[in-house]
């Protein structure tokens, strides 16, 4: 397949590996060793990063969690509660410190990251209960974080995005916490891997049509049926009404465009306020690897713009 990529984008492409997640001890090892060629992190200026816990799920272990928290003495800060990539299998909330930073000094907001459990150690619904359990946390703590929990928002890239729109139907079902704004990024949302995207391009760089799969098959565990639960895979749905405003972000050329795509459309349709941006040139994960390209830098400032916008309403 040929594709027509940014050409800033192109000329990374071939030096881009493919996130293969069929053996999830080999993908976290690459990525490791991926990281250790990154220059280290330094957080914005103004933002300090602390770590702390928040109760675990019923019976389960407590949650450790990243607070990006504005230097300032406020005590009224929005919120956001952000969960990382990785496939559902890889990643963590110390692997993933820039965006969250960037959040937090943009939007003078606080962020937790959740260090959610990983699959297929953890499968549904294992991860996604830790995410809603940091809610919940959240919310009941909004004196001690210093947040006004009127304005809770949730965030995620990729799987974790798949997380955030988990949430909002969770914190809809079950009575709370009120979530002001969700922000979907590249978002993974229908484990049928079934949409043209999917099709058309099988492979694209860094996320594949088999990485696609592989990773719901290690999500959704070896006893998974065709009946597959929307806090799972929330493009399953029926009923998206009564959900916060969303911002959804697709690449061009990424598997996952279409039901990213079908979501925001749906959100519309089900009468929720939804900004859709598709980036013309774009691959998945292509504003993480080459993020001083002039097109991921635009993804990232728009995305910033769009959360202020939603953590002020």
């Amino acid at each position: 397949m040929t594709y027509n990529f940014d050409i800033e984008l192109q000329p990374w492409v071939s030096m881009l590996p493919t996130l293969d997640v069929s053996d999830p001890v080999a993908a976290r090892a690459m990525l490791v060793q991926m990281s250790a060629s990154i220059p280290p992190f330094e957080a914005p200026e103004g933002i300090t990063i602390t770590s702390g816990e928040a109760p675990g799920p019923d019976g389960e272990p407590d949650v450790p969690v990243l607070i990006f928290s504005p230097n300032d003495q406020e005590t009224d800060r929005p919120v956001v509660v952000y969960a990382h990539g990785g496939g559902f299998v890889t990643g963590s909330a110390d692997g993933d410190l820039a965006l969250p930073a960037q959040m937090a000094a943009e939007a003078g907001a606080v962020v937790i990251s959740v260090n959610y459990r990983l699959a297929p150690e953890t499968p549904f619904p294992g991860p996604v209960e830790d995410c809603y359990a940091v809610l919940l946390w959240v919310e009941k703590n909004s004196e001690s974080l210093g947040i006004d929990p009127a304005r809770i928002a949730v965030a995620g890239v990729s799987a974790g995005a798949c997380f955030a729109a988990a949430m909002t139907l969770m914190a809809r079902d079950r009575n709370g916490p009120e979530i002001c704004f969700q922000m979907l990024d590249i978002p993974v949302l229908d484990d049928r891997c079934s949409t043209p995207s999917m099709l058309a391009y099988p492979d694209a760089p860094i996320w594949t049509v088999k990485s696609a799969r592989d990773s719901w098959r290690q999500y959704l565990g070896p006893d998974a049926s065709g009946d597959v639960p929307a806090y799972a895979a929330p493009a399953r749905a029926h009923d998206l009404t009564g959900l916060p405003p969303a911002y959804v972000v697709v690449a061009e050329y990424d598997p996952l465009r279409d039901e990213g795509i079908d979501y925001a459309r749906r959100l519309l349709g089900a009468g929720v306020p939804t900004e859709l941006h598709l980036f013309p040139g774009t691959f998945h994960g292509s504003g993480g690897a080459i993020p001083a390209a002039a097109v991921s830098q635009r993804m990232r400032a728009e995305a910033l713009t769009a959360l202020k916008k939603g953590l002020q309403s």
